[in-house]
């Protein structure tokens, strides 16, 4: 069955799935994170299939969030790097992990997030970088300036959150 694609679409959240949205997608993110860069250590951390990890890693690169670097000129080997744009994902993993600590581990956390200096637990949440303010409700989703006819038409004068 063919996937539909969400690139055409004008929705962020939709363009965001379309990079990103398969599952393996964000394992191998989740992984280079840890500091994997290898292909082979991501299938051995993953059991994913070969042709798989091959497609998702062009994907990711192509997509911009990982480089893919020779490091070996005989055979050639190449490591997968995040670039800036695959960092700039880091806080929606530190999210998705705190909400399924929260929401899908009846058994206790099996990985959390601390403060390197302290050891204290970190609880990540999504603030307002301009203001600071903690954004769980009290928001408003509006047309942005790039918005076509369709869009504005949805949002009309905006959907409180």
């Amino acid at each position: 069955m063919q996937r539909a694609s969400f690139g055409h679409m004008q929705c962020p959240i939709a363009r965001s799935l379309e990079r990103v949205g398969e599952w393996w997608s964000i394992l191998i993110l989740r992984d280079a994170f840890y500091g994997l860069t290898r292909f082979e250590q991501f299938q051995t951390s993953l059991g994913i299939a070969p042709n798989m990890l091959t497609r998702r890693l062009k994907a990711l690169v192509e997509a911009g969030l990982l480089e893919r670097r020779l490091y070996q000129q005989r055979p050639p080997r190449h490591e997968y790097v995040l670039t800036e744009k695959g960092r700039d994902f880091r806080p929606v993993l530190w999210t998705l992990l705190a909400w399924g600590n929260r929401h899908l581990a009846p058994e206790g956390a099996s990985v959390e997030l601390v403060e390197p200096e302290t050891g204290e637990l970190v609880d990540p949440v999504v603030v307002d970088r301009r203001t600071g303010r903690l954004l769980t409700e009290g928001v408003r989703v509006v047309p942005g300036p790039a918005a076509d006819a369709r869009l504005r038409r949805r949002f009309g004068d905006g959907i409180n959150l």
